[in-house]
């Protein structure tokens, strides 16, 4: 049997803090080893009891962190000083301001999920997962609501409606297999439109995670 993910947990509401403590070890996937309701409290905790990865609110008053960034300013910091720990933001707000300010410093072993996924094991287990070992989530809820307004500026050109379809499963932390599944392509068709991406935003081909979040960023960047 896989061994459990060490995790902690921050949010200043109670009982939000402990139904996501009982809702993650209920998976049995997941062992919470404290859980905090505030910044300063986040990063102490950090400290003692060495989690593989930390879940945290975008926002928890109080304290000496920008009013409304509490959770992206510790997740910075957390990165620094932890860098082997992943980060799992979740915010109520798909603004994409709130997405590119937490993944200004780089996207590796990050995620920003909306809160209602909290509701939804799977997808919440998908991000711890994916942050445990490195790699990137954003939610696609946010991007799909950036994708349908937003038109490509400066040098990038446009992305086909097929483009933004991958690039949306992209996002979503999906491979290139479970992109065709999801949008009944073929893998080599996933493959060429994923080329074509990566060479229209100006990053290099690469089948890694963070290479993949970094291609939604930088669509979505002003």
């Amino acid at each position: 049997m896989a061994e459990t993910i060490r995790t902690v947990v921050a949010d200043d509401h109670y009982l939000v803090r402990e139904g996501t403590r009982r809702l993650l070890e209920m998976s049995g996937e997941v062992a919470v080893v404290g859980a905090v309701g505030n910044a300063d409290e986040l990063l102490d905790a950090v400290r003692r009891l060495g989690p593989e990865v930390v879940i945290t609110d975008i926002r928890m008053p109080g304290g000496r962190w920008r009013e409304g960034f509490e959770g992206i300013d510790v997740t910075h910091r957390l990165r620094h000083e932890h860098p082997g720990v992943g980060v799992v933001v979740l915010s109520q707000y798909s603004d994409a301001l709130f997405a590119l300010e937490l993944f200004k410093h780089g996207t590796e072993g990050v995620a920003y999920l909306l809160k209602d996924r909290v509701g939804d094991l799977d997808e919440l287990l998908g991000a711890i997962r994916a942050v445990a070992s490195g790699g990137s989530v954003i939610d696609p809820k946010v991007v799909e609501g950036l994708l349908d307004r937003h038109d490509v500026r400066g040098e990038h050109e446009a992305l086909t409606p097929r483009e933004r379809d991958v690039l949306r499963e992209m996002a979503h932390g999906r491979s290139n297999g479970a992109i065709a599944r999801a949008l009944h392509l073929s893998v080599s068709s996933v493959e060429k439109n994923v080329n074509s991406i990566f060479t229209k935003l100006g990053l290099e081909n690469s089948a890694d995670v963070h290479r993949r979040v970094a291609a939604v960023l930088a669509y979505l960047k002003p």
